[in-house]
């Protein structure tokens, strides 16, 4: 039985990508992209929402003082 083929957009673009286990930049299309992406992550445009009390310019370490 012949294997389906699964796709997926991709987060940037929108395009459609083949979901294989031997593209270098899943779930990305292209390089581009991955590094565009990144280059949000490393700007601090995208964020995982937390509900911690903690802010950015809270000092903190797993071991208490």
């Amino acid at each position: 039985m012949p294997e389906e083929i699964i796709t997926v957009p991709c987060p940037n673009c929108r395009r459609d990508v083949i979901w294989d286990e031997l593209s270098p930049w899943r779930p990305f299309c292209s390089k581009r992209c991955q590094l565009i992406d990144l280059g949000e992550w490393a700007a601090e445009e995208k964020r995982i929402p937390s509900s911690g009390d903690l802010t950015d310019s809270d000092d903190w370490s797993e071991e208490q003082q």
